[in-house]
């Protein structure tokens, strides 16, 4: 097995990825592409461009989704996908909702905006993002809540790539300076911190705070 993940670290897909790989402690290289200006070799890779692609062997793959049903097929051994049909269809559902509905807001609003825009000089527009906290993500806040119930993860007492799809997106509002409500939502927020006190997940965040302060100027 020779596994290589390029993409960007502060990439909530390419986070996604490499969450899957730790938990199954699958070993890997991290080779650096940026989602904007990709080198054209990399489109080989992944035709459209975007971050993360995996090369395993001589098999090129794009996209996260594909990335980690992949992995979880191709090498058995662990159930992050459920084990039944009904817990992979959760578990794709609930992936595909933080890929489509929570993204666009903590990613591509609160992430871009306080983290991305300033890097090129611009002005984070915080009409946008108040808007987003406001009125839009606290329904989807409400939906995952109430689906998470009063189970450990969203697979009852079982760690699946549908946790490591939420919290994917949680962690880059938190780069946005952003945090959950644990008051509005506690068990989403008992969830995050969770996944957070896992080892592998530690040095994981740990290594995207060095970036970020490398990209603010703190370091």
């Amino acid at each position: 097995m020779s596994l290589t993940l390029f993409g960007a670290p502060l990439s909530p897909f390419v986070r996604k990825a490499r969450l899957y790989l730790g938990q199954r402690n699958m070993d890997y290289q991290l080779e650096m592409v940026m989602p904007f200006g990709q080198p054209a070799w990399y489109y080989d890779i992944s035709p459209l461009g975007r971050i993360p692609a995996l090369k395993d062997g001589d098999l090129d793959l794009a996209d996260s989704s594909v990335i980690c049903q992949y992995l979880e097929e191709h090498y058995p051994g662990a159930e992050l996908y459920g084990s039944t049909a009904a817990e992979r269809a959760r578990v794709r559902w609930l992936e595909k909702y933080a890929n489509y509905e929570l993204a666009p807001l903590t990613t591509f609003v609160i992430f871009r905006n306080r983290i991305l825009k300033p890097m090129s000089g611009g002005t984070p527009d915080e009409a946008a993002i108040s808007a987003t906290l406001i009125e839009k993500l606290p329904k989807h806040f409400d939906y995952l809540e109430r689906t998470l119930g009063d189970t450990l993860f969203f697979l009852g007492d079982k760690l699946s790539v549908a946790d490591f799809a939420f919290f994917s997106q949680i962690i880059n509002m938190e780069h946005g300076k952003e945090a959950l409500d644990a008051q509005r939502w506690p068990k989403l927020h008992a969830l995050v911190e969770r996944i957070k006190a896992l080892p592998f997940v530690q040095g994981i965040l740990a290594g995207e705070v060095k970036i970020l302060a490398k990209l603010r100027g703190e370091a």
